[in-house]
């Protein structure tokens, strides 16, 4: 047989239910074009809005962070004896 919860034990109960954890997702309300999502989705085959638009956040921070990178395109300089074909291939 239980014994009745006291007062304070109810209390403590009734806040632990009602705690959330901490969680890194924000909540959003957005306008989207559907003519773009109906393309994004029949490309990518993601079913829900949600997962569509965290896929392109995804994809563009993944493109942004890729950037610098391609910004350095024929500014670094190679040694004179460097062979990318060989380096490729793992005969170098």
């Amino acid at each position: 047989m239980f014994r009745p919860l006291s007062r304070r034990m109810c209390l403590l109960v009734c806040i632990l239910m009602y705690m959330k954890a901490p969680t890194h997702e924000l909540r959003t309300n957005i306008v989207l074009d559907a003519d773009l999502v109906d393309e994004a989705t029949r490309l990518t085959g993601i079913g829900t809005r949600r997962a569509l638009v965290h896929e392109a956040l995804r994809a563009l921070v993944e493109n942004k962070r890729r950037r610098p990178l391609a910004d350095l395109r024929g500014k670094v300089k190679l040694g004179s004896g460097y062979d990318y074909k060989a380096a490729r291939a793992g005969t170098r």
